[in-house]
């Protein structure tokens, strides 16, 4: 499997940016999907997932500001970032797996990521 992240950029505080991951799978059927974000200096962190029963996860430091989305006709993920923050300054990261194993303990979810993306930079200006 193939991702393919989109749509960073650099935005001011307060602005919006979609993040756009498109997988190279047939389908997103048994697969959950997820993004993740590593700043410089500091470790790997989840933001957000989504299961193919269409349930949904977030960090808590995004709740309310980000969601994710997929659109299963065109195998992409999206993730929708609103007012954002200079602490969102990040590489993001889309990852695809299956529900179950490991625990991401920010996500409140357990599941084994097993495909990556090369990360797509976001900037968020003071």
């Amino acid at each position: 499997v193939t991702l393919v992240e989109s749509g960073g950029g650099s935005v001011q505080a307060g602005g919006s940016l979609r993040l756009s991951c498109a997988s190279s799978a047939n389908s997103f059927s048994g697969q959950c999907m997820g993004w993740f974000r590593q700043a410089p200096g500091k470790a790997r962190e989840g933001v957000a997932a989504i299961s193919s029963d269409g349930s949904t996860y977030y960090a808590d430091s995004v709740k309310g500001r980000f969601t994710v989305s997929q659109d299963n006709a065109q195998n992409t993920v999206y993730l929708d970032m609103e007012s954002l923050k200079p602490e969102d300054t990040a590489m993001y990261y889309c990852a695809s797996g299956t529900v179950g194993g490991r625990q991401y303990r920010e996500l409140g979810l357990f599941a084994d990521f097993g495909y990556w993306g090369q990360g797509t930079q976001v900037t968020v200006s003071s």
